[in-house]
């Protein structure tokens, strides 16, 4: 598979990356072994960058990650993580009157998120993530969600990751979010390394060509795309599926329905058409695909494999839909 060097920086990624937050049990419960398997069909098909964040099952997810890629090369592989969100423990009375899902992960609820930009905050975030993942370094970290604490984390989280990198704990930096106007601030006042911006660069929501992409390129960073699917329409556009997470409006599922008949018209499921979206941005180094069992994993490697025509981008031009 395909590996793209991230900005000016050492760190390479491959084209398709696993992203673990559904190993960490986002929304409903997976298997240690089926976590494991996996991780292990990622290898399989060549994909050697790995996506995690203490948020996901409150380090659930950076766990079995580290455990999974124990005993492969170390210089084979490359690990994200993300810091912003610190996790304080509760007491045994504070876990036991927690009820449901924490923050949209089927886990106990053992600790609190505390959002912390801080450069102590950071600096601590990260070295809780090496010892979860038990790893001596982390190849990038991105600032996770910054959205509402924007100049704590220019002020503060930046410098603090900078410092990192410098010191070689970290190889690359950045900022990851579901929004493109800070993300583009961060190219243009930063010396982040690339940015990962999930579903504003997808078949459906194309926002991040107006000034995010662009910016990189001019730039020389990267761009990492999450999200391709939209949280489910751009997989399986049907009436109740979702898009960014909530039920999709009548008129972006019809979108999506003429978008899978001019794709199929040519021979390709919508999938591999969203997936190979993304990729035809020179400013875009790869895809990050959320994935809890082997058959997804290998699903993904399948359609990033399938050949995309130049005409079916044409036909979406003429159709109107691109």
């Amino acid at each position: 598979m395909r590996r793209i060097r991230l900005g000016h920086s050492a760190v390479e990624i491959t084209e398709l990356s696993f992203g673990a937050a559904a190993i960490g049990n986002l929304f409903t419960e997976v298997d240690p072994g089926q976590a494991a398997a996996a991780v292990d069909a990622a290898w399989d098909e060549g994909v050697r960058y790995f996506d995690t964040a203490p948020h996901y099952g409150l380090g659930l997810s950076e766990r079995r990650l580290g455990e999974a890629l124990r005993h492969r090369p170390r210089d084979e592989y490359t690990v994200s993580t993300k810091a912003g969100r610190l996790l304080d423990s509760l007491s045994p009375e504070e876990s036991a009157a927690q009820h449901g899902l924490s923050a949209g992960f089927a886990v106990p609820h053992t600790h609190r998120r505390r959002w912390d930009f801080s450069a102590d905050g950071i600096r601590r975030s990260v070295e809780e993530s090496l010892v979860r993942l038990g790893l001596d370094r982390v190849d990038i970290v991105y600032l996770h969600d910054p959205d509402e604490h924007g100049e704590a984390a220019f002020r503060e989280g930046y410098p603090a990751l900078e410092k990192l990198r410098a010191q070689g704990m970290v190889g690359a930096i950045g900022a990851g979010m579901n929004q493109t106007a800070m993300l583009t601030r961060f190219l243009r006042e930063t010396d982040v390394d690339a940015v990962l911006c999930a579903g504003r660069f997808t078949l459906l929501d194309r926002s991040a060509l107006d000034a995010l992409l662009p910016e990189a390129a001019a730039r020389g960073r990267s761009v990492v795309v999450g999200g391709v699917f939209n949280s489910g329409l751009l997989a399986d556009p049907r009436p109740g599926a979702t898009y960014d997470y909530a039920e999709a409006p009548a008129a972006l599922l019809d979108r999506a329905l003429r978008i899978r008949a001019v794709a199929e018209g040519h021979g390709v499921p919508l999938r591999a058409a969203a997936l190979h979206y993304p990729l035809r941005h020179p400013a875009v180094a790869g895809v990050l695909v959320g994935t809890r069992s082997p058959e997804e994993v290998r699903d993904a490697a399948a359609r990033l494999r399938t050949p995309v025509p130049d005409a079916l981008w044409d036909d979406l031009r003429s159709e109107g839909l691109l």
